[in-house]
C-alpha cells in the first residue's frame, strides 16, 4: 500500500546545494540545453550516453588521458565500447589529495582502532608497489586477498591497481573449500591473508584454513597481522612472510602509477548462479571508477572530507564500492566484525564519534536494529548524518518508516539495488526527489532501467524483470576461463535479445519509483548476502549419510531464509545431532551465511529428464505458486512432496 505523504522530501534549499544539481545545470550549460527537471536530465543521459559519461569524467576532473571516442557500437550491448582511447590508473584516480588529514578511520569491534592520513595511506602504496614489483607482479597478475575491512587491504588494493595488475577478495569467514571455490579458478600470483579476526568479541582462528589454502594455491603468501601471531603463521608457510617483512627493503617514494585502457581489469568479484562453483566476473578499472563516481557524487552528494560509512565485509561488492570514495576526496570509515558486538549500538557509537555524512548498510541490519528496539535518534548524536543507504535484500517498509521513526527523521534514505555483476547499482537514491514508503526512488543516471514481462514487453504497476535495455560503462568486462563468452552471454543475456536481464523481480511504482521482490532466479539472498546452492551441495553432498540436496530461498519475514531439503542414505533418520552436523558442515566448509534455518528430510527430490535438480519448481510449490514446465520433469510427482509442509510454516 502507498502511502499518500512521502517520508522525505527535499528542500528547495538543500536540493540546490546538492552536488547533483550543479552537475545538471553544468551539463544544461556545457550541451546548451535547459534540464527544467530531473527527469529531462535522466532522459538525456540515456538518449546521449556518450556526452553524458563524457561529462561525467570532465567533472569529476578523471586523471588520465579520455581520447577523441566516447562510445563506439552503442547500440549493441555486449560490442558497445566506452572511450576505447582512454587511458587511466584507478589508483591514481582514488589517490587524490596529501597531508595529514584522515584517509581512513578503523574500528575493528573493541579491540581495535586505526587512523591513516592521506600521507600514509599513500607512502604505504609506494612501499607495497615497489615490493610487488620484487615478485614480478604487473599488468593482468592477479592478486587474492582474505582479509578483514581494515586499512591494510585499501592499501593493498590500490597498490594492486597502481601496477594494472587485478584484485580479487573474500572475508577471512570464507571456509577452506569457498576460498578455493573462488581463488582456485583465477590462479593468483600472490595470496595475502590475515593471521586471525574478531567476530562477537571472540577471537577466530585461520591457522590451518590459510595453510590448507596456501598449500593448494601453491603461490607466495603475505601474512598481516591482526588478531593472532603473523610471524608464526608466516613462518610455518613454505613460501609466506609477513606484512613488515615484504616492505621493510623499500622506501617511501612518489608512487607510480601504470595508466592502462579504460576496460583494463581491475577486480575480480564472485557471484553464484544454481550450479557449479563461483562465477568469476571481471570488472574493468574505467567503467568501476566512471560508475561508483556518479553513484557517489551526484546520487550521494559526496563530497570532499565528509565521512562515509558502509557496513561490509571485503566478500561483498560494497567493499569494492565503499573504496571508491576515496577518488571524491572522501574519508572512510571502516569496520570489521559484528555490528551488535558488544551491542546494537555499536555502529551509532562509531557515526556519532566519526561524524558520519552517510551511513551504508542492509535492510537486515535496519530490522534487526529495529527488532532489538533501539532508537539512535534518542540516544545519539546523529546531526552530521544526512543520508542513510540500505541494500542487500529488499528494504521493508517497515523499514523505512523505522529509519525515520526511529534514528533519524530529517535524513535522506536511500534503498539501493544492483549487484556483484555490475559492481554498482541499477536503481538508487535521489537527493532531487522525495523518498516514499517501501519504494527505492529510482534508476541511476546513464542506466536505461526498466521492467519487462515475460514477452519483452514494458510493463507498470505489475511485476516483471528488471532490464537494462542499453549498454552501460559498468558492465562486466567477460567471466574469467570463459574464452568464448559463453556464460557471460547466457548469465544476462539468454532472456531477452540484447537486453541486459539481470534475474531481479521489480515493479515500478506510481511515482516513478522501483520496488524490487527479490530475486526471479534460484540464488539464495538470505540476509542481503547473494549465495549459489551449488556451495551448499558442495558440503552436504560429501557426507555419508546425504545421497542429495535441494535448497531453496524462502520469503520469511522481510527476508529470504535458506532452506535446505535432505535425501537421505538407507537406513538413516533426520535427527537433532544429524541436523547440527549438517549445519556444522556447511558453517565451517562454505561460510556461516550458507548455514540453512531448516533442515528437512524428503524421501525424493525432483529433477529433469537429464538429471538435474529443479530448485525453482519446488520454490514455486513451497510458495504456493504453479508450477510451470512439469513436463520437463523425470519425476514431477516428487513435487508433491514439497507442498504444505509443516515445517516450513514457523
Amino acid at each position: 500500500m502507498q502511502h499518500e505523504m512521502p517520508l522525505w522530501s527535499p528542500s528547495e534549499e538543500f536540493r540546490k546545494s546538492t552536488p547533483l544539481y550543479h552537475f545538471m545545470h553544468w551539463c544544461g550549460e556545457r550541451t546548451g540545453r535547459d534540464f527544467r527537471d530531473y527527469d529531462a536530465f535522466y532522459d538525456w543521459s540515456i538518449a546521449e550516453r556518450g556526452t553524458f559519461w563524457s561529462s561525467v569524467w570532465d567533472y569529476c576532473d578523471v586523471k588520465g588521458e579520455k581520447g577523441e571516442r566516447m562510445l563506439v557500437n552503442g547500440d549493441d550491448m555486449l560490442g558497445a565500447r566506452f572511450f576505447p582511447d582512454a587511458r587511466l590508473n584507478f589508483a591514481e584516480n582514488l589517490l587524490p589529495l596529501a597531508g595529514e588529514g584522515d584517509a581512513l578511520i578503523f574500528r575493528g569491534e573493541d579491540k581495535a582502532e586505526d587512523r591513516w592520513s592521506w600521507d600514509r595511506l599513500r607512502s604505504t602504496v609506494s612501499r607495497l608497489q615497489q615490493a610487488f614489483r620484487s615478485l614480478g607482479l604487473g599488468e593482468g597478475d592477479r592478486i587474492a586477498a582474505m582479509m578483514p575491512n581494515m586499512p591494510e587491504t585499501v592499501a593493498l588494493m590500490l597498490a594492486a591497481a597502481s601496477l594494472g595488475a587485478i584484485w580479487s577478495s573474500c572475508s577471512p569467514d570464507f571456509g577452506e573449500q569457498g576460498v578455493l571455490d573462488r581463488f582456485g579458478q583465477i590462479e593468483p600470483k600472490l595470496f595475502i591473508c590475515c593471521d586471525g579476526y574478531w567476530y562477537n568479541g571472540k577471537k577466530q582462528d585461520v591457522v590451518d584454513k590459510v595453510r590448507a589454502v596456501a598449500a593448494k594455491l601453491g603461490c607466495p603468501v603475505v601474512v598481516v597481522p591482526y588478531a593472532g601471531d603473523a610471524g608464526a603463521l608466516a613462518g610455518s608457510l613454505p613460501n609466506g612472510r609477513t606484512l613488515a617483512d615484504f616492505v621493510t627493503p623499500y622506501e617511501a617514494k612518489a608512487v607510480e602509477y601504470v595508466r592502462l585502457p579504460f576496460s583494463h581489469p581491475l577486480y575480480i568479484l564472485f557471484s553464484s548462479g544454481t550450479t557449479g562453483i563461483p562465477k568469476c566476473i571481471v570488472h574493468s578499472a574505467g567503467g568501476t571508477l566512471l560508475q561508483h563516481l556518479k553513484e557517489q557524487r551526484f546520487h550521494c552528494g559526496l563530497r570532499a572530507g565528509e565521512k562515509l560509512f558502509y557496513f561490509t565485509t571485503c566478500g561483498w561488492m560494497m567493499w569494492n564500492w565503499l573504496v571508491s570514495g576515496l577518488a571524491s576526496g572522501a574519508t572512510l570509515c571502516l569496520y570489521d566484525g559484528s555490528p551488535f558486538y558488544p551491542d546494537g549500538n555499536v555502529l551509532f557509537d562509531y557515526a556519532q564519534a566519526e561524524k558520519f555524512a552517510i551511513f551504508g548498510t542492509s535492510a537486515k541490519y535496519i530490522d534487526a536494529v529495529r527488532k532489538g528496539g533501539l532508537t539512535p535518534k534518542t540516544t545519539h548524536d546523529l546531526s552530521s548524518l544526512r543520508l542513510m543507504t540500505s541494500t542487500g535484500s529488499p528494504l521493508s517498509p517497515e523499514g523505512f518508516s523505522f529509519v525515520y521513526e526511529g534514528i533519524k527523521s530529517d535524513i535522506h534514505l536511500a534503498s539501493i539495488s544492483g549487484g556483484t555483476d555490475i559492481v554498482s547499482c541499477f536503481v538508487l537514491g535521489n537527493p532531487l526527489k522525495p523518498v516514499w514508503r517501501g519504494e527505492i526512488q529510482g534508476p541511476g543516471l546513464g542506466l536505461a532501467v526498466d521492467v519487462w514481462d515475460d514477452e519483452g514487453k514494458p510493463v507498470r504497476g505489475e511485476k516483471g524483470e528488471l532490464v537494462c535495455t542499453r549498454a552501460f560503462p559498468s558492465m562486466p568486462v567477460m567471466f574469467w576461463n570463459d574464452p568464448d563468452g559463453v556464460k557471460y552471454r547466457a548469465a544476462y543475456f539468454e532472456r531477452f535479445d540484447n537486453v541486459w536481464c539481470h534475474g531481479d523481480f521489480a515493479e515500478w511504482t506510481n511515482h516513478d519509483g522501483i520496488i524490487i521482490h527479490g530475486r526471479s532466479d534460484a540464488t539464495l539472498n538470505p540476509g542481503g548476502v547473494r549465495i549459489g546452492t551449488a556451495e551448499i551441495y558442495n558440503q552436504v553432498e560429501q557426507m555419508d549419510e546425504v545421497v542429495e540436496a535441494l535448497c531453496i530461498g524462502q520469503d520469511w519475514d522481510d527476508d529470504v531464509r535458506v532452506v535446505l531439503f535432505l535425501r537421505l542414505a538407507t537406513g538413516v533418520s533426520l535427527d537433532e545431532d544429524l541436523v547440527k552436523k549438517v549445519k556444522n558442515r556447511i558453517r565451517t566448509g562454505a561460510s556461516p551465511r550458507h548455514v540453512p534455518a531448516k533442515v528437512i528430510a524428503v524421501s525424493d527430490i525432483p529433477r529433469t529428464k537429464s538429471g538435474k535438480i529443479v530448485e525453482l519448481a519446488v520454490r514455486d510449490v513451497v510458495h504456493g505458486r504453479p508450477v510451470k514446465n512439469k513436463e520437463a520433469l523425470a519425476n514431477p510427482e516428487a513435487l508433491d512432496l514439497f507442498a504444505d509442509l509443516a515445517e516450513i510454516k514457523s
